[in-house]
Parts: C-alpha cells; structure tokens; sequence
C-alpha cells in the first residue's frame, strides 16, 4: 500500500483557472498590496511567488518595500493609507516583522474587509462562530486539499499537531465548522503518538523536521504536512513522507503540498474582498 499523492501545486493551478473566469465578469481590476519590512531573503523569494501568480490570475499587484528600521507608528500609517485605497482590495504585511514592532497591532490595523490573509481579529472571530467568509490561508488551503480526497470530513476525528494562530487554531475551528471531532496537539501533550494514532485526519504544523513517523499514523489517514524545513539544501516537510507514505492512505508532499494552495487561497481571498468589498 502507498498513500495517493495530493497535489497541491496542481490544485493551485486549477484554482487558478476558475480565478481567471471570475475576473473576466467584471469591470475593475482586483488589486493587493504586499508590504515587505526589511529584505529578508525568504520573504523577498516569497513575495516574488505571489506577484507571479497575481500575474497569471491578471491582478494588479503592489509591493511596498519599507526599511527595517521604520517605526511601528510610520508602519501602521503607511497601512491605513492603504486601507483608503478604492484600487486596493487586499493588503498583507509579510511576516517575520523586526522584533520591535508588534505585528499584532499592525494586524489588526488592516481593515476587515481588506485583510487578504484572514488574520484580522474580527476575520477570525467569524470564524470562531462558523461565519466563514475570509479565512487564513494555509488552513484554507489545507481544507481543499482535504476535500480533494473525496473523503468526508463529518464525523472523522482530525488530530492537529501545532496550535498557531496561524495555522492550527484556525484548522482547528475549520474542521470543526464542518463537523470533525478536533484534538489539538502540542509541545506538552503527554503520549502524542497515542493521540495521532487515532488521526482520521492527521496534521502536522509542528515546525520539526520529519517529526511524524509511521509508527504515529493511523493506516490509511489522511496525512496533511504543513511544515517546509531546509536541512541539506533541500526542502522537507513535519512527516518523514518515505516511511508515512506506506501507511496513510492519502499525502501532502514537501514541496508541492500545502505551499502553493497558500498563495492560491490569498489570490481568492484577494477576489471575494474586491466583489464583497
């Protein structure tokens, strides 16, 4: 036995298409803006992903490149200038920001309806209510690629390795809004490897490389790998994908997985801000 391949990169590619199909209805072009502190590498490469696919989707892309020296005052007016923009439906500030500014105030600087990546405190309190509109990225993303399985998600139990406010807190609630029975799993949960083992649905966003092994994998489970760790100069996922593959029934592959229905889930946040909006 060997776990079916999901395959993000393919899925994006698709999402992508129909993106395209939207736009050509309407009359205005969907704008975001990207705004980038500082110039640090994994970020720049990031940035330059998404302005590619805002360009195969035909969005009109912004990156405004700040100094890292900029104080959080000058950050959050530069934002809300962004925020009285008509041509700017979507803003994102990248992450890591410098140690001195508080992402959580410019966070929460971004209105609602233009917060692209879904972490806005009233985006997420809609969420926390099952009333999904914009959502975070990665756990959007990773639920499309759950329901590409065909599998149901009702009354499976998904295991969530990692907490985050950025991904597993927001899945969490995700699959719980579509009525899985959620445990979160973390750094002080005593015998993990028994809560996993019960996975329908298993995710890892735990940030350690090839920490998931087979013997932590409920056979045939749905395997959800959110982490992209560098060792060697290559990229690898949470899951030591070799050994998981030849139990779970399904996979997210490290890279090709998650990563690009990320940037996918910001192109359609982006466009359900600009119609709602």
């Amino acid at each position: 036995m060997s776990a079916e391949l999901l395959n993000g990169s393919r899925l994006a590619q698709r999402t992508r298409t129909q993106i395209r199909k939207k736009i050509k209805k309407l009359t205005f072009t969907p704008g975001l803006a990207v705004v980038q502190v500082g110039d640090d590498p994994a970020s720049t490469l990031y940035i330059k992903h998404k302005q590619r696919d805002c360009e195969k989707v035909h969005f009109h892309s912004e990156v405004h490149r700040l100094p890292a020296n900029i104080s959080q005052k000058r950050l959050i007016e530069h934002v809300e200038t962004l925020n009285k923009r008509t041509d700017i439906h979507g803003i994102l500030v990248q992450m890591p920001l410098p140690e001195d500014i508080d992402k959580e105030a410019v966070i929460d600087t971004i209105a609602p309806h233009k917060d692209a990546d879904g972490l806005n405190p009233v985006n997420l309190g809609n969420l926390l209510i099952n009333r999904e509109r914009v959502t975070p990225c990665t756990p959007t993303g990773i639920i499309r690629l759950i329901e590409l399985t065909g599998e149901k998600i009702e009354g499976k139990h998904a295991v969530c390795i990692g907490r985050s406010p950025l991904v597993g807190k927001p899945v969490g609630l995700m699959l719980l809004n579509r009525h899985a029975t959620v445990t979160y799993c973390h750094s002080r949960t005593a015998d993990l490897p028994a809560q996993t083992q019960q996975a329908d649905i298993l995710i890892a966003a735990v940030g350690r490389s090839e920490f998931v092994s087979a013997d932590m994998v409920k056979p045939g489970a749905v395997v959800i790998d959110v982490g992209i760790n560098h060792i060697d100069g290559r990229a690898v996922g949470d899951v030591k994908f070799e050994e998981v593959k030849g139990v779970a029934g399904f996979i997210t592959p490290v890279p090709g997985g998650v990563g690009p229905m990320t940037r996918a889930m910001l192109l359609e946040n982006t466009l359900k801000l600009a119609i709602g909006g």
